[in-house]
């Protein structure tokens, strides 16, 4: 039976559930957008692909990642973000669309990690915004769907996104020029980048309805 849908912040609440015997750590619900390379994905010149995904519960022993390519349990993790640095860890459990990842630090760095997860929470300023913010949009819950012209299907993460386009993370890299939808909205691919693919829109969109016309599960 396929797992239902849950709710970015049901996922990190599942995290804390999961986690109880390490309550005396500093664990925070975060929204982080960070990189990550899974240790059995490999690019046709042999090396690791990298995948856009979302930070939203971090503690110095785990973290819960919103990813648009799900690991096996066991499998190494490499992850990398602004806020803390790079970490590695392997996947303890996964979710929907979704993992735990627990760090393979020793007791040293765990401590050192912890560390800079309560400076990051005493110092997050949520009023900061990218200098784009006007023209681009982070949204609320990345996860979406890939339509490709001969009707095939497949999880994407949207990175961010615009009235004209939007950029992608999936199991894909489509060649450019390549037609698809990303949720209802139609476009072409323009360009590739490190973790994934950006696409135009046909049409220009609407702003408010931007993100429910993107994020469809």
């Amino acid at each position: 039976m396929p797992q239902a849908r849950l709710d970015i912040h049901d996922i990190a609440f599942l995290d804390d559930v999961a986690f109880v015997d390490r309550r005396s750590e500093p664990r925070i619900i975060v929204s982080i957008a960070a990189r990550y390379a899974l240790a059995n994905r490999i690019d046709p010149r042999g090396n690791r692909r990298e995948f856009s995904c979302r930070i939203v519960n971090v503690s110095p022993s785990a973290m819960t990642l919103v990813v648009p390519v799900l690991g096996t349990v066991g499998e190494r993790v490499i992850v990398r973000c602004d806020e803390f640095g790079k970490q590695e860890g392997s996947i303890l459990r996964t979710l929907d669309r979704s993992f735990v990842m627990k760090m393979t630090a020793g007791d040293e760095e765990r401590a050192k990690f912890g560390a800079k997860i309560e400076w990051y929470e005493k110092n997050k300023n949520h009023d900061i915004h990218d200098s784009r913010a006007h023209k681009r949009i982070i949204p609320n819950d990345p996860r979406s769907v890939l339509i490709l012209a001969d009707g095939t299907q497949m999880e994407c993460f949207v990175i961010d996104m615009s009235i004209s386009g939007v950029a992608v993370s999936a199991d894909i890299k489509p060649a450019i020029g390549t037609p698809l939808a990303v949720g209802k909205v139609v476009g072409r691919v323009v360009r590739h980048r490190q973790d994934g693919f950006a696409v135009q829109f046909i049409h220009l969109q609407d702003y408010d309805a931007l993100e429910a016309r993107l994020i469809q599960s």
